[in-house]
């Protein structure tokens, strides 16, 4: 390309290195590595171990806990490169520390010592359980429930979508343990060892997107854990939860913006290699039209992005900004690889190709962490 993408021009000087030293690796252990994944489903355990290696995993957790104790601006510079190498081996990395960050903020010393140490040196890798089979978005809504028997909590129910359920050690468990009136009172988050007795999980099978990813179907039949599994206090899971929506609402936008770049890179590659009609393909003023397109969107979701990790980090008006970026970057990835796929033509039906991949995966973080409609009524709320 005759520009490059993801330039430091909105990054702040502080995450500045560490962003070239992730796309190093992304360039070096990922994209390599991208086909191979996403043709096995195999979990990319070479990869994760090499990130590692790299200073790129758990960067939530503060050093008292082994980790780097990366700012939130940091960490984003480091997902755009990923999720432009590859989602399925970015989501990979990125999950081995999914709920480190609610347990950093309310659970107890005994709680942060035995388990934040542990993911932060690889020894355990964990997951956080919310979604279920008939609730995606409705987090005050979800049905599996906790009870107290005596000295155990006892859990019955399903989650669906939940990464590392299978691999994982550990599970941050959302869980309905109140019976109240006011529906964001309902629920507590709890921690559950995946040996722990009644705990049953299976792999989503032929997911068409981040095959790489692990992504389990849970099911939960009459499962006990002791009574100080609790995370923080009961009836609190919902306002925990919702915290940290706004700090992973941005991290999401940063999935979309990689996205879009690979997009934006096998589009233009692509019609730059090719000739049509005695012509180069990048010669026609409607194909560079589309270009300049994907341009224009791609930069103004990446400015709205890097604006909403500032409002985030200053605690500005966190849900309104988190919310819109989230929704406008991840819906440009979609419309980039949508572009990119109709430049490619019939190439684009190839498995095998880069562009087939991204189109694929730009499904999935317009879902998670809560689908655009969601994103728009927080928007709204919060005008």
């Amino acid at each position: 390309m005759e520009s490059e993408l993801l330039t430091d021009a909105v990054v702040p000087e502080n995450a500045q290195d560490l962003k070239a030293h992730t796309r190093d690796f992304a360039e070096t252990e990922m994209r390599p590595r991208a086909s191979e994944y996403f043709r096995s489903a195999a979990y990319p355990v070479e990869v994760v171990e090499a990130a590692y290696d790299a200073g790129l995993v758990a960067q939530e957790i503060d050093a008292a806990y082994g980790g780097p104790g990366r700012s939130l601006d940091e960490i984003v510079a480091t997902v755009e490169e990923f999720f432009r190498a590859d989602a399925g081996l970015g989501l990979g990395i990125v999950s081995q520390s999914f709920g480190t960050e609610i347990l950093q903020e309310f659970g107890t010393e005994a709680q942060k010592r035995e388990y934040l140490r542990a993911v932060a040196d690889g020894e355990l890798r964990t997951g956080m359980a919310i979604s279920e089979p008939d609730t995606g978005s409705d987090l005050a809504g979800m049905e599996a429930t906790a009870k107290l028997d005596g000295d155990e909590w006892v859990l019955n129910g399903e989650k669906y979508w939940i990464g590392n359920g299978i691999s994982g050690d550990y599970i941050t468990v959302y869980a309905k343990t109140e019976d109240t009136d006011d529906r964001h009172s309902n629920h507590s988050l709890l921690l559950v060892p995946t040996d722990a007795p009644g705990y049953e999980a299976e792999s989503i099978p032929a997911k068409m997107a981040y095959r790489a990813s692990e992504q389990a179907h849970i099911v939960f039949d009459d499962c006990r854990v002791p009574e100080d599994s609790l995370l923080g206090e009961r009836g609190t899971g919902f306002r925990m939860v919702a915290e940290f929506f706004n700090s992973g609402r941005v991290r999401v936008a940063a999935h979309g913006i990689g996205l879009a770049a690979a997009a934006i890179e096998e589009a233009w590659e692509f019609v730059h290699e090719r000739e049509e009609f005695g012509r180069d393909v990048a010669d026609f003023q409607s194909v560079q039209h589309d270009l300049a397109e994907m341009r224009m969107e791609f930069e103004s979701a990446r400015a709205l992005v890097w604006q909403a990790v500032d409002q985030v980090m200053r605690g500005d008006d966190a849900e309104r900004w988190a919310a819109m970026a989230k929704a406008k970057a991840t819906e440009v990835a979609a419309e980039c690889a949508e572009t990119a796929m109709k430049l490619h033509g019939g190439r684009a039906l190839l498995d095998d190709e880069r562009v087939t991949r991204v189109y694929r995966d730009v499904r999935m973080p317009m879902t998670y962490e809560g689908v655009g409609a969601v994103q728009r009524d927080l928007i709204y709320r919060n005008f």
